[in-house]
């Protein structure tokens, strides 16, 4: 009888020990500890340091990064003992988040975040540097791995440090400001330094005063990052901040476009035409709306190129039937931070998890009722998550052609990129080591232009994918010039890349755009014609750009016309990403030609779609002329 009474109250004990811990658990007080990594045990700091005698009332911090609680020196360091104004500030970091200082400010709280982004492709520039030195001919590998700050002086190393090497994190930021779009670098502040309107003003004044009053408002550090953030390194290359927000390069000088309209010029003076912009930005939508932290500062692994970092696709918010959820209990611990550090309040409701990675995305959830949403992160407003339309999700022949390859309504295009080394040219820049030096390499292009992408294949061990291709690296270089012997030494490359353009239509391009297209198909721009005589059909091409004499093909190409291989190998800034071959090319022209006399909504094509190609061979009409294979 006693034995029983025992274990009676065991059980009763468990029991209210187990209710005791999830009442705990789910207040505030347990949440602002689970998060925050730190136990202050009741101590207010400013009470004990000397930085809080002259630097009284500061506002602006952020709720996590209040200095009551951690101080000034986790982050500025300095001697907070002394009251010595010299003796205080020795040895301060004025701006913190350097990546050079990283590991004695904002990695003594941060160490696994720091770890990350200290392995990030946005650090290293990995894919970046092994491109440009394969092309250079100094590596014979496009996926080796490097890192930018460790760039010599070869002429691809030099090729980097004046055109290149000025986006990857560990760039120093070394005035005080805002990010903006000159912004470039400045590690942990690249992406969450944030300047209010107030504390702009007291920098001014600051800085007016011969900096002796001081601001009375603080930049905060926090997670309130907006596309700005992104803007300064992601409007170059192949421009996606540009793109994303409907803007196209041009080689138009501003006075070219005071009274223009259809114009944008840049805080760096390039000139932009305005084209029509992704349908996400339409929404207000941020990048961080759908690249969350583990894509933008990194896992911690070590990747060859940018695609490979990124986990996150279209049918992971847009899904077929079902989506992919998770309970918040089961999110992991960086994502609940950012949860936390958001005020978000749906921990009763399942949130949305990427396939390929299975990481939240933690501005989603799914109701009641089976209903998905995105809260934007710029003003929290609500975006119901629609599945794929009927078209998508029953079209069985396009299964291996990716959402970006119909969705994207251009990507930006250059033609004529010639590479020389100047070396007389007593004010070059040196973007790696920030200084003045002679001799620099620069980049001459003909032609700015947009277009519908043209579309390669991406090999992968799951089966072959279709995905937009943009030019890469379409362009010459002049390497003599480096060893002062111009014209000795020239190479000739024509490399497209992969690339999903961010310019998001809800509406797809036409069959045509695809199948009956050159310049998506490869060819380059011009007129495709599928002419007949008698029951034989053929497709015949003529350029809309002059040859280069360099391989042959029309300067804006990318392979010939319904020929096997080209002159120059390989053709695409990956190994795994190819143009289609001359069996693929005849398939979609073999449908290009039918597309000659039915319209995409015809029933014969909408069958093909359901049914695949073979099925509707099975049915053809006598009055059908196919083209010669």
């Amino acid at each position: 009888m006693k034995e029983k009474t025992y274990f009676r109250w065991i059980l009763i004990l468990a029991i209210l020990l187990f209710g005791l811990m999830y009442v705990v658990r789910h207040t505030d007080v347990f949440r602002s500890q689970e998060f925050s990594g730190e136990q202050y045990e009741g101590k207010v700091v400013s009470e004990v340091e000397s930085c809080f005698q002259c630097h009284q009332q500061t506002k602006g911090f952020s709720e996590y990064h209040n200095p009551e609680l951690i101080g000034c020196a986790n982050c500025h360091l300095g001697n907070t003992s002394s009251f010595n104004k010299e003796e205080a500030h020795e040895g301060m970091v004025l701006i913190p988040g350097n990546l050079a200082d990283a590991q004695k400010t904002c990695g003594r709280c941060h160490a696994n975040e720091l770890h990350n982004v200290e392995h990030s492709l946005m650090t290293t520039n990995s894919g970046l540097v092994a491109v440009d030195k394969f092309v250079f001919g100094e590596a014979d590998s496009l996926n080796a791995h490097y890192h930018i700050k460790n760039l010599q002086y070869s002429a691809a190393d030099k090729h980097l440090r004046d055109l290149c090497a000025n986006c990857h994190l560990g760039g120093q930021k070394t005035d005080y400001g805002p990010i903006t779009q000159l912004s470039r670098g400045g590690g942990c502040n690249a992406c969450h330094l944030n300047y209010s309107q107030q504390a702009k003003a007291d920098l001014s004044s600051y800085m007016a005063s011969n900096k002796t009053q001081l601001p009375q408002v603080h930049p905060s550090n926090d997670v309130f990052m907006d596309d700005t953030h992104c803007f300064g390194c992601h409007s170059r290359s192949s421009r996606i901040s540009t793109n994303y927000i409907g803007l196209q390069e041009t080689l138009l000088d501003e006075a070219e476009v005071a009274h223009s309209k259809g114009h944008v010029v840049l805080e760096d003076k390039r000139v932009y035409k305005q084209l029509q912009e992704d349908v996400h930005h339409t929404k207000g939508l941020l990048c961080i709306d759908c690249h969350s932290s583990h894509e933008v500062m990194g896992d911690g692994k070590t990747y060859s190129h940018a695609e490979d970092a990124v986990t996150l696709k279209c049918n992971d918010c847009h899904f077929k039937s079902k989506p992919r959820t998770v309970p918040f209990d089961s999110i992991d611990r960086e994502s609940r931070l950012v949860y936390l550090h958001r005020g978000y309040e749906h921990r009763d409701k399942e949130i949305l998890v990427k396939e390929k990675d299975g990481r939240p995305l933690i501005n989603t959830y799914v109701d009641s009722l089976g209903n998905a949403f995105l809260i934007g992160k710029k003003d929290q407003k609500l975006h119901p998550l629609a599945p794929q339309s009927a078209v998508c999700s029953r079209d069985n022949t396009h299964k291996n052609v990716s959402c970006s390859a119909c969705h994207s309504s251009w990507i930006p295009r250059c033609i004529g990129c010639h590479n020389k080394f100047d070396g007389n040219e007593a004010q070059a820049f040196d973007l790696l080591a920030k200084k003045l030096v002679k001799g620099q390499w620069k980049e001459y292009v003909a032609e700015f232009s947009a277009s519908q992408p043209a579309l390669g294949v991406r090999e992968h061990k799951d089966g072959n994918t279709v995905e937009p291709a943009i030019p890469g690296m379409v362009m010459t270089i002049d390497k003599g010039s480096y060893s002062g012997h111009p014209d000795t030494d020239v190479s000739f490359h024509r490399l497209f890349a992969p690339n999903a353009p961010h310019t998001t239509t809800k509406a797809v391009r036409d069959c045509k755009s695809c199948h009956a297209n050159p310049y998506t198909l490869g060819y380059g721009n011009g007129t495709l014609v599928y002419q007949t005589n008698k029951e034989i059909g053929e497709w015949v091409f003529t350029p809309e750009y002059a040859l280069n004499p360099n391989d042959g093909l029309p300067e804006d190409a990318w392979i010939p016309f319904m020929k096997e291989g080209t002159a120059q190998e390989p053709t695409s800034t990956r190994t795994n990403f190819r143009p289609f071959n001359v069996a693929e090319q005849q398939r979609l022209l073999f449908v290009g030609a039918c597309l000659q006399c039915h319209d995409d909504t015809s029933k014969v094509m909408q069958q093909t779609l359901e049914q695949g190609l073979e099925m509707s061979m099975k049915q053809l009409s006598k009055a059908c002329i196919l083209p010669v294979q």
